[in-house]
């Protein structure tokens, strides 16, 4: 028989058991994936999705590339959703010293060709497609400077003219670009290779010398103002390259033979100019034209709820999201606050362009401060720390997922769970948002709650963003009738 002290015992132990059992949490599905939050039960959590509106924009901010960043050079003549591209390369090399002469007496010298490489990382768009890609010589009359940074996007703000050109057309396959070239001079690999004409390499090695173009930088560019390097916009063009300035690759390679004196054969040498980042000018333009795009029917300067909208990396475009019911929201606890955005794939493309024009690797979910005209971090949950910005629990990489018909559905989730605290909760403003694919791009940041009265500028380059040009995505907008765009909220009462 039992006493009642061991009964009492043995319950306080069920009821312990029970409550530990009730209480525990499990893994809710949610888009990034992150945390432990409670199971949605109907009576102690509870799951909603709120509606937003979403409308998209064409990019107006500048887009500048600076000269350690990979440069665009291309042309896309076929996309049906986005439109056209352009890109074009201009820039000075110089020799690695000044005052600068060619090795050996200068009736010796005698100039064999003149080659400009290019340092090739890699390409957005469809390979299979060759780029007829011509090289120019910039006029005198508009020299690049090399203290400015230009803004690639506006290239009528800063327009350049031409002196002629100094090639023929080369015709590259994108695809063999990755072939390594192995000489008497060089052992590399992924080269643009682009033979100037003979009397470019005469100019360079017989008529230009220590005592007019190569006593100084300063001289050397009265006498010649740089290259422009372009792709022709012709089908079947349709992507575009990225390049390495600072890289050893990029150069110009003058190569000519000579002797000295009593020799009886001669000896074939090569020089470089290469580009410095301090006195060499670098002007890449980019201009996006949209007509008879599909997104040119999408873009808005007014407040249509839009069941598509179209990301664009810089110079591209962005979505505009409000979320109308938000600030009316009771007091509750947010488990968990997750912007969803889904990619609405191209059906009558989907073997096609829509396989190759990838989507941006970075999504940035900010809110625009219109007075201060700059971007703004979402607050409590977009954080900056010594190693940068949190983006892998505030969420904005691109992620792939399998649904019935796609095998790759590109996908980019947020985790807005304290921004939405503080509304509910303290009655913080609830802003209208801005999703974009950011390069080179500025966020005015302030940390979360309770710091207050606290802002800087800091400046998201390309290594935690995309690089310039390379990306775009149509997503699902908030009424789309498969891929909603849309905020989903686990929360408890309290």
């Amino acid at each position: 028989m039992h006493s009642s002290s061991s009964l009492r015992s043995i319950s306080i132990l069920i009821l312990v058991f029970f409550v530990t059992a009730i209480s525990c949490t499990r893994i809710t599905s949610t888009e990034l994936g992150a945390g432990l939050i409670p199971s949605v039960d109907g009576v102690n959590t509870f799951d909603t999705t709120m509606e937003v509106i979403t409308d998209s924009f064409d990019e107006t901010d500048s887009t500048r590339i600076y000269k350690q960043d990979l440069h665009v050079l291309g042309a896309i003549t076929n996309d049906p959703l986005f439109g056209r591209t352009t890109a074009a390369l201009n820039f000075e090399l110089f020799p690695l010293f000044f005052p600068f002469g060619v090795p050996g007496t200068k009736d010796s010298v005698r100039a064999d060709s003149a080659v400009l490489i290019l340092s090739y990382t890699g390409f957005h768009g469809d390979s299979t497609q060759p780029l007829r890609i011509s090289v120019e010589e910039i006029s005198r009359n508009t020299p690049l400077d090399p203290f400015k940074v230009y803004a690639s996007n506006f290239p009528g703000v800063y327009p350049l003219q031409f002196a002629g050109s100094l090639a023929n057309t080369a015709t590259i396959d994108i695809r063999r670009l990755g072939d390594s070239v192995i000489n008497r001079y060089e052992g590399a690999k992924n080269q643009i290779r682009i033979k100037l004409r003979d009397d470019v390499a005469r100019r360079f090695l017989n008529t230009f010398d220590s005592s007019n173009a190569y006593r100084s930088d300063t001289a050397f560019r009265t006498f010649f103002a740089g290259f422009s390097v372009k792709v022709a916009a012709t089908s079947p063009a349709n992507a575009l390259l990225f390049i390495n300035k600072l890289d050893t690759n990029t150069k110009l390679a003058l190569y000519y033979n000579s002797s000295t004196t009593g020799a009886t054969t001669r000896d074939t040498n090569v020089v470089y100019f290469r580009f410095n980042n301090f006195t060499c000018g670098d002007y890449n333009q980019i201009t996006r034209n949209r007509a008879g795009s599909e997104v040119a029917n999408r873009l808005t300067t007014t407040s249509r709820p839009d069941s598509l909208v179209y990301v664009q990396t810089n110079p591209g475009t962005y979505v505009r999201i409000r979320i109308p019911n938000l600030n009316r929201l009771n007091n509750r606890i947010i488990h968990r606050a997750e912007l969803i955005t889904e990619q609405v794939p191209d059906n009558a493309n989907l073997l096609t362009t829509d396989r190759f024009m990838t989507p941006p690797n970075m999504l940035l979910l900010s809110y625009y401060d219109s007075v201060n005209k700059i971007k703004r971090n979402i607050p409590n949950d977009y954080n900056i720390g010594v190693s940068g910005p949190n983006t892998l629990t505030f969420g904005g990489y691109l992620t792939y997922k399998t649904v019935p018909g796609y095998d790759r559905l590109a996908t980019y989730s947020f985790n807005l769970s304290r921004y939405v605290q503080g509304i509910v909760t303290r009655k913080d403003t609830s802003f209208v948002l801005r999703l974009s694919a950011p390069s080179n791009d500025s966020l005015r940041y302030s940390p979360g709650y309770p710091i207050v009265g606290f802002s800087q500028v800091y400046y998201l380059n390309p290594s935690i963003g995309n690089v310039v040009g390379n990306g775009r995505v149509r997503l699902g907008g908030g009424t789309h009738s498969r891929f909603r765009m849309r905020l989903r909220i686990v929360y408890s009462r309290i």
